[in-house]
């Protein structure tokens, strides 16, 4: 059997993944890298680090399974969506790239809808409303604020197509990634003529776009030599983060969900139409199955929060499971299994970096709301995941609004590794969910990609029957079901009444940055 590779770019590392021909995972390395923020809302990355990781990671699984690099047959990529790389005409970076939490382009959203002719016309156009996160207002941006920079720009990539660029020479991307620029035409599946016009954006500063397990460039040289790999190695297309795991969690069917409690959280339904939602609050982007698309609720600080809370307030729980030899989120899970459903009353708003599904609101934040003198820690543990996981229920609702079917709940991420979050979400849900044999996210599904466009399957849903299959199922609880449907609609709520006051904190953060003061 071939081995494939599966690189997944994220936020906080990247991870390689190899894997044989029926899916059996050799091994996987992962590489960290840091994020700056060197202004309130600003999100940004050096993608010399993407590179470096991802040829350190390759030499890793390499050496760990002891893989002859002749027997690799093809690399899949897979990375975090939205991101911006400016590159000069000689292919070198111009500036940091822009990431998809980025909040600096409220105007540039403006901006796009106004030379769009509004909001209705722009979700015509290209399925989705204009976000802060997405890559054409990251254009318009560097064009408005740094003409220096925007002057020297001649291709814009995404994070993992700068990868690819360093591996094959070529500027390419893919359908499902592309999506999320804002830029691309969803429903023909093509970069959208009338919207870059509209614009004044140049076509040539974008890649050639492929269908995810479309070859779209082979190892050159140098970038063999640097991965250990032969040179001519074929690079298929790959995916965004979210297709690219919903590909690796089996979701190439309708009625068959995900919902992945990461950094972010992703709730993802398959569909075999464009079906597009008129109030623009959940995404519809290009599944990385061959004519196939997608509709997808994306939760900013899901996982991220509890990740908050830990690295803030559990330095104590910190220490402890270094000493114990046991992973902090254990200790935290077992905290908040101490309070019981719904927190009595504690409700926390997961907005630490905005929010974007279903509110599209950039200036939206973090929020505690009940909070008495009964409340211990394990209430306020509990409400940061309770928050998040009705953030993700609000995802499920406009997806069964949608009328598309929820037949099966497939969970993964970090949420999905913990019992006590599994039976969270299955009784915040209102639904049982279950858990599947591959736990690898991103990186095999486009490892899966990888075989399937390099002639080991005959199609990406043949590439997943064969390889995946449900392991564990979590029912509902039906007396906590009971109490987060009486919570849910509290929870709905707060934001509807904290939404004028988050934009006016929003304002008084700026006026105090532009004075020069500490924030």
């Amino acid at each position: 059997m071939g081995v494939y590779l599966g690189i997944d770019i994220g936020t906080s590392g990247t991870k390689t993944l190899a894997i044989k021909e029926d899916g059996t995972i050799l091994a996987s390395a992962t590489a960290e890298y840091p994020l700056s923020s060197p202004h309130p809302g600003w999100s940004e990355q050096d993608p010399e680090d993407w590179w470096t990781a991802s040829a350190e990671t390759v030499r890793k699984v390499l050496a760990a399974a002891k893989i002859s690099p002749a027997d690799v047959k093809g690399i899949g990529l897979s990375g975090q969506m939205h991101g911006s790389v400016f590159l000069d005409a000689d292919g070198k970076v111009i500036r940091p790239a822009l990431l998809w939490n980025d909040q600096r382009t409220v105007k540039e959203c403006e901006e796009i809808e106004s030379r769009a002719g509004g909001r209705t016309a722009l979700i015509e156009m290209v399925a989705n409303p204009a976000l802060t996160g997405f890559t054409a207002p990251k254009i318009l941006w560097l064009r408005n604020h740094e003409p220096h920079h925007y002057e020297k720009l001649s291709k814009v990539l995404l994070p993992k197509d700068y990868v690819r660029y360093r591996l094959t020479g070529e500027f390419a991307s893919e359908v499902s990634d592309a999506s999320g620029t804002l830029l691309l035409d969803v429903r023909r599946r093509q970069w959208s003529q009338e919207l870059l016009t509209r614009l004044e954006i140049d076509p040539a500063l974008l890649p050639e776009v492929y269908e995810s397990e479309e070859v779209s460039g082979k190892l050159h040289a140098a970038a063999a030599a640097a991965l250990g790999l032969p040179e001519g190695v074929p690079v298929v297309g790959g995916g965004g983060d979210q297709a690219a795991s919903a590909i690796g969690n089996g979701i190439v069917s309708r009625g068959v969900i995900s919902a992945t409690m990461g950094t972010s959280g992703v709730v993802f339904a398959h569909s075999d139409e464009v079906q597009i939602d008129a109030g623009g609050r959940i995404h519809t982007f290009c599944h990385a199955v061959r004519d196939k698309w997608h509709v997808m609720g994306c939760v900013l600080s899901a996982g991220g929060s509890l990740q908050w809370y830990r690295n803030q307030f559990a330095l104590a729980e910190v220490a402890a499971a270094k000493g114990m030899g046991v992973d902090p989120y254990e200790l935290l899970t077992a905290e908040a299994n101490r309070a019981p459903a719904g927190s009595e009353g504690l409700f926390f708003l997961p907005y630490l970096t905005g929010e974007r599904t279903p509110h599209a609101d950039p200036h939206a934040r973090g929020t505690w709301v009940g909070m008495s003198l009964r409340h211990q820690k394990a209430h306020f543990v509990r409400s940061v995941m309770e928050g998040a996981t009705f953030a993700m229920r609000d995802c499920l609702e406009l997806i069964r609004e949608m009328n598309i079917p929820i037949e099966q709940i497939r969970v993964s991420g970090g949420g999905a590794r913990s019992k006590f979050w599994r039976q969270l979400q299955a009784d915040v849900y209102g639904q049982n969910v279950v858990t599947i044999n591959a736990e690898e996210g991103p990186a095999f599904g486009v490892a899966l990609l990888a075989a399937a466009g390099t002639g080991a399957y005959s199609s990406v849903v043949e590439a997943c029957e064969a390889t995946i299959r449900v392991e564990t199922e979590t029912e509902t609880n039906t007396s906590a079901k009971a109490s987060y449907n009486r919570a849910y609609p509290i929870f709905q709520k707060l934001y509807q009444s904290l939404k004028s006051d988050y934009k006016s904190i929003a304002e008084f953060v700026e006026a105090e940055s532009n004075d020069g003061k500490t924030v």
